[in-house]
């Protein structure tokens, strides 16, 4: 019983430090979905030129969705004529280059990790692209498409396909501030928390579960520390290994991130196993739903190379300028409540998100939540 009471004492005090910087994020990103029309985005997702990779990452930055959530939103872009490429860049900076996880990858790992973060979604982006121009045939291409034009369900298929921007014309303030703005906000922060919230659950849960049960000289032997070359060299390989398998997708994954980082993987093994939440089990059988078995095998092939990819970058430029914490300051946060700027930003942004909880209430939110199937599963 004591073992028990200790994960979940880990659990609540790692959820109590991101409350905020969720809540800040998704309220963020609610705010641009209210204003932005999804067939504004698809317009300017129209090939894989360079400009518009750049403008997919940064719509998809400012969009932030749970990685079941963006999934399905990709597939919806692609379908109303996005570009392939594009909508998968779009897909990787909506969950991996986000104001929330920056902020809680601060919270709990240290600026570094933030910067690791913004440095290495655009490697990986990158990387992508070019992987997809050399490798992607039309015939690949054409089956996709094919598949996706089924619209075999995977997870927040109903959530994919509203689009809760605001109708009403004019700047962006004033549509912002109208009863609309209000009300289109409060959905769409809604709906990504219900998105995220099993998902959020389980990743803190295991995280604390692991931090409390797994001793850490079993994580140091798996991660080779203890030699610096070979830890290196083979924490960006085996950390989206870790990732696929664990199946916890998003920010979830931060908190089982926090515990490998302290049993000892190396820096770009942690920033390969954030960006590989794209590829966890379930999410490759959506993806095997959506496009078909051989596409998804290639967004596996792919996405992974491009995660290693982006964790060496990572790995070795950080390292090179002296900018890699060091993993024997990691602590888990275990003090839970207590009277410091923690709480007050809890307390201000759990104010925000009752107020926006309630709007959602009062117009015909739960109805609407019921019809996107909730997760979709």
């Amino acid at each position: 019983m004591h073992a028990v009471l200790h994960a979940l004492s880990i659990t609540g005090s790692m959820a109590w430090e991101i409350t905020w910087a969720l809540i800040l994020g998704f309220a963020l990103s609610a705010v641009v979905q209210a204003v932005v029309r999804k067939s504004t985005v698809v317009a300017l997702l129209g090939d894989d030129r360079p400009k518009t990779l750049a403008v997919a990452a940064g719509l998809g930055a400012a969009s932030s969705s749970c990685s079941y959530a963006a999934v399905a939103l990709a597939r919806s872009l692609f379908l109303k004529g996005a570009n392939f490429t594009a909508v998968m860049a779009f897909e990787i900076a909506s969950t991996n280059l986000v104001v929330e996880l920056g902020v809680i990858l601060a919270l709990l790992m240290g600026w570094q990790f933030t910067a690791a973060e913004f440095v290495g979604g655009p490697i990986m982006i990158i990387v992508l692209a070019v992987l997809f121009r050399l490798l992607l045939r039309d015939k690949l291409l054409r089956q996709a498409a094919e598949q996706a034009r089924k619209g075999l369900a995977g997870s927040m298929e109903g959530h994919a396909a509203m689009d809760m921007s605001i109708k009403r014309e004019g700047s962006f303030t004033r549509r912002l501030f109208s009863r609309e703005g209000f009300t289109a906000t409060a959905h769409v922060f809604v709906m990504e928390w219900a998105a995220i919230l099993r998902d959020l659950v389980a990743g803190l849960l295991i995280a604390g579960a692991i931090a409390a049960w797994v001793p850490d000289s079993f994580w140091r032997a798996f991660f080779f520390d203890g030699h610096p070359l070979a830890s290196k060299l083979w924490g960006p390989v085996v950390g989206p290994l870790v990732a696929i398998v664990s199946f916890v997708c998003s920010i979830g994954n931060v908190p089982l991130a926090v515990v490998l980082w302290k049993g000892g993987i190396s820096f770009g093994g942690v920033v390969a196993f954030i960006f590989a939440d794209l590829l966890i089990l379930p999410i490759l059988n959506i993806y095997r739903k959506y496009y078909g078995a051989r596409t998804a095998a290639f967004l596996l092939g792919t996405f992974y190379l491009a995660t290693v990819v982006a964790g060496y970058v990572v790995e070795f430029v950080f390292g090179g300028l002296g900018l890699i914490p060091d993993q024997a300051d990691a602590k888990l946060p275990t003090e839970g409540i207590t009277w410091n700027y923690t709480t007050w930003l809890n307390i201000v942004f759990l104010t925000l998100a009752a107020v926006l909880l309630v709007r959602f209430g009062r117009t015909g939110g739960p109805t609407m939540l019921r019809m996107t199937g909730g997760r979709g599963r």
